[in-house]
C-alpha cells in the first residue's frame, strides 16, 4: 500500500472537528470575540498555511474541512482552498501546504483548530518517515500500536500510512493479541491460543513471546505471528532462527528498547517489523503556521 491509495478517515476527522469547534468557539452560537471586534464580516482574505519546519506533511484534507464547518457556523461564504502538497509528501521549510481564500473570520476563526490537526498529524507522519528510512532495504517494516490519543487513533494511525509505516490492529476488536496477563490468567500460551481459536476462530492471533521457549511454544501451538518483546539482540537472532527452523511462515514482530540508533541492527536479525508505540505517543508535532498575505472587502 502507498500513502495515496490509503483512505483519508473523513468520518473521523469531520467529528473531531466538530468537538474541535465546540471547545474553541462555544457550542452555542460561534463567538470568537477578538475577531468579532477587529474584523468587519464582509472583509476577505488571501493567507497561507505554511510549513515553519522541514518534515512529512498529513492531514491536508482537514484543511478544507475545519473552514467549511466554520462558514456553515457562521452562516458565510465558503473559503476556496488550492492545496499545494499531498499527504505524505516532503516540506521545507517555507514551503507553502494550501492558499486560503475568503472570508477573513472564517479563516481567522478556523486557524487553530487547522494547525492543531495538521500539525499533529504530520509531525507522526514525520516521526514515521524517519523510522521508514531508518529501515530501508532491509525488509523490515515500521509498525504503530494502540498508545494513541484518545480520540485521534483514526488520524494518527492515517499519519503512520502517510509516512510509511503500517498499522497494526485497530483496537481490541479487530485481531487478538495474547500478552503476559492473557498468558497467566489462562495459564500458558498455549491455553491462550486455543481459547482464542475456539471463541473467534475467524479472528487473525498475535502472541506476545519474552523468550525463545515461549516463541518455540506459541508456534507450536498454530500462532502464525509472534511479537518478540524485549529481547537481547543476540537472543533475538537466535529465536529468529529457530522460529524459522520450526516454521518459515510465521511472521516476526520486535519490539521494546527501540531507538532509530538500533533499528536497522534489530531489522538485520531477519524479524519482519519492528513496532514502536513512539510513533503516535511520542511524536513531536510539525511547525506549521498560517499567515494571511492580503486582505480586501
Amino acid at each position: 500500500m502507498t500513502v495515496h491509495d490509503a483512505e483519508v478517515p473523513l468520518e473521523a476527522m469531520s467529528s473531531l472537528i466538530e468537538v474541535a469547534l465546540d471547545e474553541d468557539l462555544g457550542p452555542g452560537e460561534p463567538l470568537d470575540v477578538t475577531t468579532f471586534a477587529t474584523i468587519p464580516a464582509e472583509q476577505s482574505t488571501t493567507a497561507h498555511v505554511v510549513a515553519r519546519a522541514g518534515g512529512v506533511v498529513a492531514g491536508v484534507a482537514a484543511i478544507e474541512l475545519v473552514l467549511d464547518a466554520v462558514s456553515r457556523r457562521l452562516g458565510a461564504d465558503p473559503v476556496q482552498v488550492d492545496v499545494c502538497v499531498d499527504d505524505g509528501d516532503g516540506v521545507a521549510r517555507d514551503d507553502v501546504i494550501a492558499i486560503l481564500s475568503g472570508p477573513t473570520r472564517v479563516v481567522l476563526m478556523a486557524e487553530r483548530t487547522i494547525l492543531n490537526l495538521v500539525c499533529r498529524m504530520s509531525g507522526v507522519a514525520t516521526h514515521t518517515r524517519q523510522w521508514a528510512e531508518a529501515l530501508n532495504g532491509t525488509g523490515c517494516v515500521v509498525l504503530d500500536t494502540r498508545k494513541t490519543t484518545p480520540g485521534l487513533r483514526a488520524l494518527e494511525k492515517y499519519a503512520v500510512r502517510a509516512g510509511g509505516g503500517r498499522n497494526k490492529r485497530m483496537g481490541l476488536f479487530d485481531v487478538a493479541m495474547i500478552k503476559d496477563n492473557h498468558k497467566l490468567a489462562a495459564g500458558s500460551i498455549t491455553a491462550a491460543y486455543e481459547a482464542v481459536r475456539r471463541a473467534f476462530p475467524e479472528v487473525s492471533v498475535e502472541v506476545e513471546a519474552t523468550s525463545q521457549e515461549e516463541a518455540i511454544e506459541a508456534v507450536r501451538a498454530g500462532a502464525r505471528f509472534l511479537l518478540l518483546d524485549n529481547f537481547e539482540r543476540e537472543e533475538l537472532a537466535a529465536t529468529v532462527r529457530a522460529v524459522r527452523a520450526t516454521n518459515h511462515d510465521v511472521e516476526l514482530e520486535a519490539t521494546g528498547g527501540l531507538t532509530l540508533q538500533n533499528a536497522r541492527e534489530v531489522a538485520m536479525t531477519g524479524v519482519d517489523y519492528v513496532s514502536v508505540g513512539g510513533l503516535t505517543h511520542s511524536s513531536p508535532i510539525l511547525d506549521i503556521a498560517l499567515d494571511i498575505v492580503a486582505t480586501g472587502g
